[in-house]
């Protein structure tokens, strides 16, 4: 609606994980180099934590985006709800296998041979688990044995686990410590302090073509940061009612009482 109003290729505030409009915040950057050093020394699992919406799928989205798939394969599985015979199946699908066996047993071995043989073409294999908070105990103590397969010279599978903090504390169970024991690369990522707002904000705006239009009061950022606490997912869904605001007043500022009644009517929702 005020896509043509302000002059915008696209709406620069939707929510959807696209790697294009990521911005590199200081941790972000580092929580991107922390990944890409985990992958390139073959460090088996990786972790990646950070509160909802704090940009980690785009994040990882970027990072598989990066990987040269003449080296690496990955997969990628979205929905960690799964038993451990789920889970296997669904690897064994997103790296390509067309096979029909069934039982944990027999799952494993084949996803053993397909690594395998992966490794024997000149790849390696990236496995990424969004949302692993979620995984179940036997999932998580499965993955651990996954990382069990290997060569004499290295692991066949590189995992990364990125989730909200309650993966963090997941993992700090006891009936956890080996696989805590094998994660040697792990990342926290915060959220954006005020001055990175105010960049995330623009940055996002010269993507779609802005061109000084519209104009965020010093106020409204200071209420944008208050009510997002600086995260992207919650700022996105601030500006997008506070551009529809002004919009509708058919005025290029976006005010201070735009954000604040855009904070309102997101948090009735909460």
């Amino acid at each position: 609606m005020y896509q043509d109003f302000f002059g915008f290729r696209e709406m620069p505030f939707n929510i959807t994980p696209n790697p294009r409009f990521l911005f590199l915040s200081p941790t972000h950057q580092e929580a991107l180099q922390h990944l890409r050093y985990g992958i390139e020394q073959k460090k088996g699992f990786i972790a990646l934590t950070g509160e909802v919406g704090c940009g980690k799928t785009t994040l990882c989205r970027q990072l598989l985006n990066e990987l040269d798939p003449e080296r690496y394969e990955t997969a990628l599985i979205v929905n960690p709800r799964l038993s451990e015979e789920q889970l296997l199946s669904a690897i064994l699908t997103e790296l390509g296998w067309a096979g029909s066996v069934t039982g944990k047993n027999d799952l494993i071995q084949e996803l053993n041979l397909l690594l395998l043989g992966r490794i024997k073409e000149g790849k390696d294999i990236v496995l990424v688990i969004d949302e692993a908070h979620n995984l179940e105990f036997e999932v998580m103590e499965q993955l651990r044995l996954l990382s069990n397969l290997e060569t004499d010279d290295q692991k066949l599978l590189q995992i990364i686990l990125m989730g909200q903090p309650e993966l963090r504390d997941n993992l700090m169970e006891e009936r956890l410590r080996q696989l805590r024991e094998r994660i040697l690369v792990y990342y926290e990522l915060k959220p954006l302090n005020r001055y990175e707002t105010r960049m995330y904000v623009q940055h996002r705006l010269s993507l779609v073509g802005s061109m000084g239009r519209p104009r965020f009061t010093n106020w409204a950022f200071r209420a944008l940061y208050r009510g997002s606490h600086g995260i992207p997912r919650r700022i996105n869904n601030i500006c997008d009612k506070a551009l529809l605001s002004a919009f509708i007043r058919s005025t290029d500022l976006v005010s201070y009482h735009d954000i604040r009644r855009a904070v309102k009517d997101i948090d009735r929702l909460r």
